[in-house]
């Protein structure tokens, strides 16, 4: 398995981020100009509300709509940050170090938001949701720095380690390690990557995390709230931060400058492989060349086309994401309509994974797989989507298949689902009405040209299309109409009519009859 990113830096200063695995896009990433309340941000805020009945407070940490926190999101050491913080603006904690703060009593875990804040009180929050549709953005208390190796956990002296370390040697060596680092009333989280990892590569690590620390005390000390006193690092060294392995094999920048910026922080974190990074000079659009808008345009729309001929609809509301599964023109041949079934639920689920994590959709999703009667499918098809999910990062529930065929996911939202218009003015309607996205025609005229000569076995075909497609089907030595013959070793004859729509098609068979798929 290998991965390739793509960092495409746009004129307007946003930068899009398209992670390949297997020249398979699997994950985008747009940063915009606008980098306020990203999760990770550090603000000082004002409690504008106290709000008994929900247990929560709304808090003013300068975006229009007042940000919410929960009491469960205060965190367990919240004293004690609050205590840091009001000395800190006050005058009185004046280092950032806290070998001799003397830390306060955690809250109770089934306390009152009303016996712990006030409203116009000051307070240091974090993000933990970005600002989602008409909401605010969603704050936690309990602060956390992360890192390459470590995750730093102010004010708590508890080491955690990932659960995806299983050898129990290199767990007890890990804590030995950062116990022996670790200063006083500091905890931090071993992330995955840690493992077989160096004393001196999660020093330094650690060493990065303090001074981000210490960055954020400084910026605290002349803050006014509503004030942002630590930024979370930008989208392209997160992503790095967070999925660079050794699978990587290229990352390709189109931009010296953001390139020159990648370098240094791979050079801080896996110097090994700043060798990987590499500046894109070519005059086509670097999402172009390596094949992502094409991606995005099959997979951002609302119909996502499936290898056999099947699809998914996708449909975006206010309380939900709902998913329809469809088998479209894929017909069983001699199999029966129950494994006919299992076969494209299990394509189906294994898109859905990836369209999942990379639309990054958040909250409940309804998906609606074809109806099957025996309950081993039914279990196999669950089995095979929590596999799949493993995979994501995002915390995510699933619910077995109900006896109407309908699986209930709920996953993690912490920013907006990504949304990217793919439907295009159609060109004969001057943009009255809307066509799929152009890209994905030949696609669709391939896969009926299969259904009509491997499942319903014509045996002679034409294709009936404007004269501009005539051109794009038979332009090149070897054509697109080559290429068919080749993999369906029938020939298909190309016809131009002049009073076809520029993307309007139809097959006619032997007899010149017009053929319906």
């Amino acid at each position: 398995m290998s991965f390739e990113l793509i960092v495409n830096s746009k004129p307007s200063g946003e930068i899009s981020m398209a992670l390949m695995r297997d020249s398979t896009l699997v994950e985008l990433h747009e940063e915009k100009v606008d980098t306020d309340f990203a999760v990770g941000d550090i603000y000082l805020g004002k409690v504008r509300k106290v709000v008994a009945s929900l247990n929560a407070s709304f808090v003013n940490v300068g975006y229009e709509k007042d940000a919410f926190l929960h009491y469960l999101d205060l965190g367990p050491q919240f004293k004690s940050l609050d205590k840091f913080t009001q000395d800190t603006i006050r005058g009185k904690q004046n280092v950032a170090d806290l070998l001799y703060f003397k830390s306060e009593n955690d809250i109770d875990k089934d306390g009152k938001i009303t016996d712990t804040l006030s409203s116009s009180r000051e307070i240091l929050v974090q993000v933990a949701k970005e600002p989602i549709s008409s909401k605010g953005p969603r704050l936690s208390s309990e602060i956390t720095l992360a890192g390459r190796f470590l995750v730093l956990v102010p004010f708590s002296n508890k080491i955690s380690i990932s659960q995806q370390i299983k050898d129990v040697e290199e767990k007890k060596r890990l804590k030995d390690i950062v116990k022996s680092v670790l200063p006083k009333n500091f905890g931090v989280i071993i992330r995955t990557v840690a493992n077989e990892k160096k004393l001196a590569e999660i020093d330094s690590d650690l060493k990065d995390l303090l001074d981000r620390w210490r960055k954020m005390h400084a910026n605290l000390k002349k803050a006014k709230s509503p004030k942002r006193v630590l930024g979370e690092l930008n989208r392209a060294s997160s992503l790095l931060r967070d999925t660079l392995n050794a699978n990587y094999t290229k990352i390709h920048v189109n931009d010296p400058v953001l390139l020159a910026e990648m370098k240094d922080y791979v050079q801080s974190i896996a110097p090994e492989k700043a060798s990987i990074l590499k500046e894109y000079k070519g005059k086509v659009d670097i999402f172009e060349q390596f094949g992502v808008n094409k991606e995005i345009k099959v997979l951002f729309g609302k119909k996502v086309p499936l290898p056999s001929g099947g699809y998914l609809i996708i449909e975006h509301t206010e309380a939900m994401h709902v998913v329809d599964v469809n088998s479209g023109n894929r017909s069983a041949k001699n199999d029966t309509q129950e494994n006919n079934a299992i076969t494209v639920n299990l394509e189906a689920a294994e898109e859905l994974a990836r369209v999942l994590r990379l639309r990054d959709m958040g909250g409940i999703i309804c998906v609606d797989f074809i109806d099957m009667h025996k309950r081993d499918n039914n279990k196999l098809l669950y089995n095979k989507l929590r596999e799949l999910l493993k995979q994501d990062k995002a915390k995510h529930s699933i619910i077995p298949p109900s006896k109407f065929g309908v699986v209930e996911i709920t996953r993690q939202r912490v920013r907006p689902v990504t949304n990217i218009e793919t439907s295009e003015g159609c060109p004969t309607c001057n943009g009255t009405g809307k066509i799929q996205a152009s890209i994905m025609f030949a696609d669709e005229i391939e896969n009926k040209l299969k259904f009509l000569l491997e499942e319903k076995k014509e045996k002679k075909v034409t294709l009936i299309v404007h004269p501009y497609l005539e051109s794009y089907f038979k332009k090149g030595l070897v054509s697109k109409q080559w290429k068919w013959y080749f993999q369906f070793k029938k020939w298909v004859t190309i016809q131009a009519n002049n009073s076809n729509h520029i993307l309007e098609y139809k097959f006619l068979d032997g007899e010149g009859k017009k053929i319906k798929v």
